[in-house]
This record gives structure tokens, C-alpha cells and sequence, in this order.
């Protein structure tokens, strides 16, 4: 018993040793815990020989940069475009002959046309190395564009524009999506006029002359590449002149380092004063993105096409109706043939002016008018500026003897109408429509009806007001919206919907950019049970007219 009291008595002391170490290790962590936090609380620094940072009071650095960004941003626009691509087979291309007067460039021995490394930068567009097999349904393509004439006239690529459904314009600073209509486009410069009808007055850019740029010079590119607005990229001008393999027989390109990506297309390119220089239209990309590489169609070359849609509708060129091979127009050629310039025809239109006025093909044309004719692009570009209906003296020689012929110039389109890459260069300019006041009130593009007791399927509808939906127009706002047939729609930005007439009463008030929110109950059925209704809200800015 002793043994056993004497256990249970060392027992008893060692736990209440034990208790005790305990309690004065955690009267000591409270010590230093207090201690530290009266030391951060008497103002005692942590760390004595930091100092603290300080943030300046906000100041503007401003660069030459920052003014033309300032300055252009507002003419700068961000355009998508809606298409429905058609279901056809991905072939290749048929090989193109090589390039000459009648003729776009050419391709090499196997068909390819030059262009597998140079990319028109649209974003989302239908030429995308990625885009999978087109089906039937409404895609987007982005692109750029920039305002020439405050009452809403803008210069965009043909290719972002380009057979598609429907074009759309948002201004900078501003979230209204405007409807654009295409005034003309020029597919040999690949470039295109657009329309929208502004609430306000715009501001256009500042253009400035294209000759009159060199290599080194600031160049600044403005767009939208995927899709982020109003982006301002800097580089200098690369090469001037630029030849591309594939490209039109119009386009000679001003080359640029400054970032471009897709979405960027038709966006400006700018001098370092933020006049216009040029037309931001490809890249040269192995990987699809931005590489060093990139190339603006001259602001000359576009303010021609320009001025000439707008008058017509369409771009006019002269030609005499003669091809010309780029490829084996060498110097090396004309020193053998006894001559150290000119143009070597190869073929010649038939019942073209060339044709009756007796020019033959392997005639070496030397002179136009009296001046000397360098090569076949200044003689190209000479016939092309001249007046449809002028007569011009054309000088060859042939077989070593000077000719001279009297040719009259003709519509390029006319003299090349057998020539499939012609046949769709004829646009007719889209009118702006003549509305009344009623009918110039924004539409949704639905037709509705009242809502009866037989559509009151279900406790949800059970006491439920409303218009149904009854059909949506395609590429229509209501369509763009997500509405749907059989839709119900119960409410417009919180009034009450009870009948048609309500929904008109309440379009007569809306104007473009107005924030509009349709509070709609949507009928769902699984198998054969009852008919669910999931109720949500669509939302969007009503279109500009």
C-alpha cells in the first residue's frame, strides 16, 4: 500500500510540474507578444534605416506621342462586320497568270499565289488559318477605320467589309453601335468607303502626303487589334515602295515596324505631326501575330479611291488592254532586245484599244505621250490616271523600228469584262433610305402579338401579361439581342408590357444609344412533361440609324 500511495503521489507532482511549465511558457509568449506590440504602439520603427516611399502628385510627362494619340483617338473607329459563311470546299485556288496590265499578280510553278506569308489582319475573320469548317450561322469579323469627313464617311479595307451581312461602328469614348452602309470599294487597292449617321458632328484625321515619307521617319499605327480599341503602337518607316509577291497591281506598300496585329486593318498609320500617312492592311507573320513586319497602303493611293467613291461609287481606271510578265521584265532583257527600258507585251486584249489601234504582242512599249516609259507599274499607273475617252500616243518598238500608235483610253473594267476577277469590281452605292419621322424610330426587326390564356401554360405565366414573339428577323436587332419565337416579352426597361401597342409606345421613345433591358420568359419543355418558363433579362444599346 505504501508502494502504491508513494506511485500515485510522484504521479500527481509531475503533472502538476508539468502544468506549471506550461502556464509560465505562456505567461512568457504574452510578455513578449505585449511587449512588441507596445513597442509598435510607443512608435517604435521596425525597420529604422528604410525610408518610406512616397507617390508624387500626378503630372501629365507629355511626348509628341501622347499629343497625336490625344488627337487621333476620337477619328479612329472600331468596325465589326457579320457574315454567314457559306458551306464550300477549302481547294486551292486555281493558278493565276503571271502579273501584267489586265492582270492581278501571279503565282509561282505550283499555284501558290505569294500569299502564305503575308496575312490581311481582320480579327475572327472568314479567311482565318484556324477557323474551322464554316456552317451556317452568323459570325463576327473586327477590323479598323478612320473618319475623313465629319458627317460620318470612313476609310476601312475592302477585305473587312467585304460580302458581309451587316457592318457595325463604335466611336471612340462612345459605347453606341452604329449601322454603317458601304458607299463603294476598290478590291484592286483592297480598300473600301463606309457610312454611318452620327448624332453629332465628328472629328476627321488630319491627311497628310504619302510621297513625301522616308525610311526612318515616326511611324504610329491607331486600331483595334483583337478588338482592344483605340491601341497605339510606335515604329519608324521601314521601306517605301514595298512590292509584295500575291499582291494587287495597284498596291505598293509603305513598310513599318510599329506593332500591327489582327484588327488593326484599315486602322491609320500616322507621321509623327498625326497627319494620315497611310492604311494599316497586312502583316508579314510565320506565326499569324505581330513579327516586325508590317504594311499600309499609301494615303495618296487612298485618297484617290476615296474621292472617286464618293462621286461615283465605284473607282475608274484607264487601260489599253495589254499584259505584261513582271517576272521576266528584267533589265538583262531590254539590253538584249536593244533597249534599256520600257515594256515588253506579252499579250494583247482582243477588240481592246491596244488591239485596234495594231499594238502586237513582243512589241517593246518605250513611250507614252512623249515621255519615256520606265516600266511596266509607270505605265500601268500613267494609262490608269488618264481621262476614259483620251487619246494617247503610244511609241514601240518592234523588231528594232520606233511605231508610234494612237490609242484611246477605255474603262479598265470594260476592256478585262471577260476576266473573272473583274466581274465583281461594279458596286451600286447603297442610297441613304428617305424615312418618315415614324419610320425613322429605331426597330427591333420582331413581329408580336398579344398574349392569350392558351399561351399561359404553367403557375409561372398563370397571371402573366405580355406580348409573344412570333417570329425575329435574321441580323435584325432583336435577332442580335438572342430574342426568340415564342418568347414573352413582359416588360421594357421596368414598364409593363400588356400590349402590342405598349411596345410601340414605348420604341417611339427610344433614340440610338439608348440603354434598353426586355425583361422576356422564355418556354422550355423536356420530353413530354409540363412547359417550364425561365425568366432573364436581355439587354443592349439600341442601334444608330
Amino acid at each position: 500500500m505504501r508502494l502504491f500511495h508513494r506511485m500515485r503521489q510522484q504521479k500527481v507532482l509531475s503533472i502538476n510540474l508539468l502544468l506549471v511549465t506550461l502556464s509560465i511558457g505562456i505567461l512568457i509568449g504574452t510578455l513578449i507578444n505585449t511587449g512588441v506590440n507596445a513597442a509598435r504602439g510607443s512608435g517604435q520603427v521596425m525597420a529604422p534605416d528604410a525610408t518610406p516611399l512616397v507617390v508624387p502628385a500626378a503630372s501629365e510627362t507629355g511626348t509628341e506621342f501622347t499629343k497625336l494619340a490625344r488627337q487621333l483617338g476620337p477619328s479612329v473607329v472600331n468596325i465589326t462586320a457579320d457574315y454567314t459563311p457559306k458551306v464550300e470546299s477549302r481547294e486551292r485556288r486555281p493558278q493565276q497568270s503571271p502579273e501584267g496590265e489586265g492582270d492581278t499578280p501571279g503565282g509561282g510553278a505550283n499555284g501558290d499565289d505569294g500569299m502564305e506569308l503575308f496575312r490581311r489582319f481582320f480579327h475572327g475573320g472568314p479567311l482565318g488559318d484556324n477557323e474551322p469548317n464554316p456552317r451556317m450561322f452568323r459570325r463576327e469579323q473586327s477590323g479598323s477605320g478612320f473618319i475623313v469627313d465629319k458627317h460620318g464617311y470612313i476609310i476601312t479595307n475592302n477585305h473587312v467589309v467585304d460580302k458581309v451581312d451587316k457592318i457595325k461602328v463604335k466611336l471612340h469614348g462612345d459605347d453606341t453601335e452604329y449601322r454603317a452602309r458601304l458607299i463603294g470599294y476598290d478590291r484592286e487597292s483592297d480598300l473600301a468607303v463606309i457610312k454611318i449617321e452620327p448624332r453629332s458632328a465628328l472629328t476627321p484625321v488630319a491627311i497628310g502626303n504619302s510621297d513625301g515619307i522616308q525610311v526612318g521617319d515616326w511611324a504610329v499605327a491607331i486600331g483595334s487589334p483583337f478588338g482592344l480599341e483605340a491601341s497605339v503602337t510606335a515604329g519608324i518607316v521601314s521601306a517605301t515602295g514595298r512590292y509584295i509577291p500575291g499582291a494587287q497591281q495597284f498596291q505598293r506598300f509603305i513598310q513599318t515596324d510599329a506593332a500591327i496585329n489582327p484588327g488593326n486593318s484599315g486602322g491609320p498609320l500616322a507621321n509623327i505631326r498625326g497627319q494620315v500617312i497611310g492604311v494599316n492592311t497586312m502583316i508579314a507573320t510565320q506565326t499569324g501575330g505581330y513579327q516586325g513586319i508590317g504594311f499600309a497602303l499609301p494615303i495618296n493611293l487612298a485618297v484617290k479611291v476615296y474621292n472617286d467613291i464618293i462621286k461615283t461609287g465605284r473607282v475608274t481606271r484607264g487601260s489599253i488592254g495589254i499584259s505584261w510578265n513582271k517576272l521576266t521584265d528584267k533589265p538583262e532583257l531590254f539590253q538584249a532586245l536593244g533597249t534599256n527600258h520600257g515594256v515588253l507585251v506579252s499579250e494583247v486584249t482582243k477588240g481592246g484599244p491596244a488591239d485596234k489601234a495594231g499594238i502586237r504582242p513582243d512589241d517593246i512599249i518605250v513611250a507614252l505621250n512623249g515621255k519615256q516609259v520606265k516600266d511596266g507599274d509607270d505605265l500601268v499607273n500613267r494609262v490608269a490616271d488618264s481621262p476614259i475617252g483620251a487619246s494617247s500616243d503610244i511609241t514601240v518598238d518592234r523588231g528594232g523600228k520606233k511605231m508610234d500608235f494612237n490609242v484611246t483610253i477605255l474603262d479598265r473594267t470594260q476592256v478585262f469584262k471577260d476576266d473573272p476577277r473583274f466581274a465583281a469590281d461594279q458596286v451600286e452605292p447603297q442610297p441613304a433610305a428617305q424615312k418618315s419621322p415614324v419610320e425613322s424610330q429605331p426597330k427591333f426587326g420582331m413581329k408580336i402579338r398579344d398574349l392569350t390564356d392558351a399561351d399561359r401554360q404553367g403557375e409561372t405565366m398563370k397571371d402573366k401579361k405580355g406580348v409573344v414573339v412570333t417570329a425575329v428577323e435574321p441580323e435584325s436587332f432583336a435577332d442580335d439581342l438572342g430574342l426568340m419565337e415564342h418568347d414573352v416579352i413582359v416588360s421594357i426597361n421596368r414598364q409593363a408590357v400588356t400590349s402590342v401597342d405598349d411596345v410601340r409606345k414605348i420604341q417611339a421613345t427610344l433614340k440610338p444609344g439608348d440603354p434598353l433591358a426586355l425583361h422576356v420568359y422564355r418556354p422550355t419543355r423536356a420530353g413530354q412533361g409540363p412547359v417550364r418558363w425561365n425568366s432573364f433579362f436581355l439587354s443592349d444599346k439600341m442601334p444608330g440609324e
